[in-house]
């Protein structure tokens, strides 16, 4: 049955996914599809990041097949409802989903959402503040499987809380859009949110997967977690990592120990790891001093079977971003177990003066040179290589000549 609304502001029906959702209408206050921050609107909602909410429903859809066992979800930031109702519709094996807000307006039209999709018996919807739904659900058996933090800006308030309310074993999916602090251009503000440096280079957005990362994982460990990123990626105007938690205070500490500095020379491009800072950093390649980002994730991203897993979810779903979602996909398994950071091409040849080149070509060559190399999906001329940066620009060189 479903309880009678009306929204006292223009809005739509929209079809998404299995389900159908009534949101605000966008036109009507003046946002276009492209706006990344459409808040002109009473409730917020964002059409770009459909992309995001199927991937998640792969995701946790792959998730509650690992567990063989019926899932609770919990979505704390829910606004018009749309991720949870999709979650509690087109995710096997979940038998509880809780979705809060503390906007009015987003909260009748969620109620009005979960009435409309009849999903009464599965879905508890709470007209409270995110950290005291999930504080209030922070006893042993109230815990989820699945909490899904997805804030407009930066996760950082509710981490804390949300590691409160989670089970042993259970997944944690973060989205980040405040991406000009994570790519340093305002860099006071990284670390103050997250507690690690950025730098602004050619690879700012895998450091910002990375800052976050860290951010995650000490706040975890803070609780006795320790912390398995399963998937990470860099899309559109966001960046999202979903991880799994295991509890422990060894687990705590052994992912503290992936935890580091990634050390960069502007001048011949070299980067390296380490897990601390020592010394007046020298570039070892050109003796120029070096500078860093962290402290930051250093350890991997992703998982290389688990996303073969949601990669072959896909396959079994007809969402409309199907294609994008197996390039994607695609993209990141053939880099999870590549060296961190990447090289963008064109800076690369621009550095050295040189006329930009086919990327492919480029990776082909150092490959054929015995050193690894892939694209990454961060930056569609971005490549990843474990060749130092001598060789790479060597290697371009003499590409560059070649053709």
């Amino acid at each position: 049955m479903v309880d009678e609304y009306t929204a006292d502001f223009p809005s739509e029906v929209i079809k998404e996914g299995k389900v159908e959702v009534l949101v605000p209408k966008l036109s009507a206050f003046g946002v276009v599809p492209s706006d990344y921050a459409p808040s002109r609107a009473p409730v917020f909602y964002n059409p770009v990041m459909e992309f995001n909410r199927d991937l998640s429903v792969l995701v946790f859809r792959v998730y509650q097949r690992l567990v063989k066992r019926e899932i609770s979800i919990c979505e704390p930031l829910t606004s018009q409802g749309i991720r949870g109702v999709r979650y509690a519709v087109e995710v096997e094996g979940v038998n509880r989903v809780l979705l809060s807000d503390i906007n009015h307006h987003a909260y009748e039209l969620a109620r009005y959402n979960v009435g409309r999709n009849n999903l009464q018996d599965k879905i508890v919807l709470e007209y409270r503040d995110a950290n005291c739904v999930l504080n209030c659900n922070a006893a042993p058996k109230k815990r989820f499987d699945v909490i899904d933090i997805d804030p407009f800006g930066t996760p950082v308030p509710y981490l804390d809380s949300a590691f409160r309310a989670l089970k042993n074993g259970g997944l944690i999916a973060v989205t980040a859009t405040d991406l000009a602090p994570l790519c340093g251009v305002h860099a006071k503000a990284c670390v103050r949110k997250y507690g690690g440096k950025p730098m602004r280079t050619e690879y700012c957005h895998e450091l910002a997967v990375r800052l976050l990362a860290s951010c995650i994982v000490q706040v975890a460990a803070k609780q006795d977690m320790g912390v398995k990123f399963l998937f990470s990626h860099s899309s559109d105007h966001y960046i999202r990592v979903y991880a799994q938690v295991s509890y422990g205070c060894q687990r705590a500490d052994d992912s503290l120990k992936k935890v580091g500095y990634i050390l960069h020379c502007f001048n011949c491009l070299h980067r390296e790891t380490v897990h601390q800072l020592s010394g007046s950093l020298v570039c070892p390649e050109c003796g120029i001093k070096m500078d860093y980002a962290g402290p930051l994730w250093i350890g991997s991203i992703n998982d290389a079977a688990f996303i073969d897993a949601v990669f072959v979810e896909n396959n079994m779903v007809t969402f409309r971003g199907k294609l994008r979602l197996d390039k994607l996909l695609s993209q990141i398994k053939s880099e999870a177990e590549a060296p961190i950071t990447y090289y963008v091409v064109d800076n690369v040849c621009k550095k050295l003066c040189l006329p930009a080149t086919s990327v492919q070509s480029f990776v082909s060559a150092l490959q054929n040179g015995g050193y690894r190399a892939v694209q990454t999906h961060f930056n569609t001329r971005g490549i990843k290589t474990d060749a130092p940066a001598a060789v790479m620009q060597k290697t371009l060189k003499q590409l560059v000549c070649r053709t």
